[in-house]
């Protein structure tokens, strides 16, 4: 009996094996479009959008090899945070002054922050990615570490497509799908992208007031205050104990707290005297930088969950209130 169900036995396996393999790309794009007609796009909609996708093995490449090389926070800012970026930032903010003022009054954000992070992320619009958003995300779906962000972030940017704010050829980005002078993903996009001159198109790729816009509508979105800044870099005792440090909600105390806790000014003045709240980090170890920081930088780090892009945007934006 058992040589006789053993051809079936091994069939079944072949077959159970063939369903569990992973498609081709022909056919894992072919069900995509299937998927996104689903939704409720034409197929005349998604065969245009489609047409020319392909799989792009530099992209998964990218995905795969981010670097891994531990830099200083010091390193870190330095190559960040350098003076050409600071006079650029200082020389742009004056020239867009007009636009910036009337964002920075509409939605309660700092122009130097707003400054800040479109120097971070694109270099103020010089470094914005060329590469095919729909092809990154079709790409990194198909890879299927993240199939299921990916995605996601693909039906936004049909959504975006469909919406008419960008043309076809010019939805570039980065090769992870990130866009424009605001670096926005398709999902970030449509939560907080602004048409700030009512144009009908939200353009944070060539458009710097939607990009403006874009950028304090986030930071407003996430919890941002214009009443209070970003935080400040501080010093402790000899025998300060560190696990009082951290991001968390519970490790909030009042800056009169800290201030017991012999946490002072960079140059050894008290702290201020208000009634806020901070947290204290350290991001490269007790032997590293410390700062206080305030719930503005809990929302930055909505933005981007890296300290140190948190705190190269304080520091930049820190360096064009004071000029240089």
């Amino acid at each position: 009996m058992k040589f006789i169900y053993k051809p079936l036995i091994i069939t079944l396996v072949l077959i159970s094996q063939s369903l569990n393999a992973k498609p081709s790309f022909e056919v894992y794009l072919a069900n995509l479009k299937l998927e996104a007609v689903g939704q409720g796009y034409t197929n005349e909609f998604i065969e245009e959008v489609f047409t020319n996708v392909s799989y792009r093995e530099k992209t998964v490449v990218a995905d795969k090899n981010q670097p891994e090389t531990k830099l200083t926070l010091d390193r870190y800012l330095a190559t960040r945070v350098p003076d050409w970026k600071v006079k650029k930032a200082v020389d742009l903010m004056e020239k867009h002054q007009v636009i910036l003022n009337r964002v920075e009054q509409q939605f309660g954000v700092q122009k130097r922050f707003i400054v800040a992070l479109w120097g971070n992320e694109s270099n103020f619009g010089k470094i914005t990615g060329t590469h095919s958003v729909i092809n990154s995300l079709v790409t990194l779906a198909y890879e299927g570490r993240r199939e299921a962000l990916f995605k996601k972030q693909l039906f936004a940017a049909l959504t975006i497509l469909k919406q008419g704010h960008v043309k076809k050829e010019d939805f570039l980005g980065s090769w992870a799908g990130a866009m424009g002078q605001s670096q926005f993903m398709p999902t970030s996009f449509l939560d907080y992208a602004i048409d700030f001159d009512n144009d009908g198109r939200k353009d944070i790729w060539n458009n710097t007031a939607d990009v403006f816009a874009s950028i304090a509508n986030f930071l407003k979105s996430e919890g941002w205050s214009e009443d209070i800044t970003w935080g400040r870099q501080v010093s402790v005792p000899d025998n300060f104990d560190f696990n009082v440090a951290g991001l968390q909600s519970s490790k909030k105390r009042l800056l009169a707290h800290w201030q017991k806790l012999g946490v002072r000014r960079y140059d050894g003045q008290d702290l201020p005297q208000v009634g806020l709240k901070a947290s204290l980090i350290n991001p490269d170890g007790k032997n590293g930088r410390l700062y206080l920081v305030y719930d503005n930088f809990h929302t930055l780090m909505k933005w981007n969950r890296s300290s140190y892009f948190g705190i190269s945007v304080s520091y930049l934006s820190d360096r064009i209130k004071k000029g240089s």
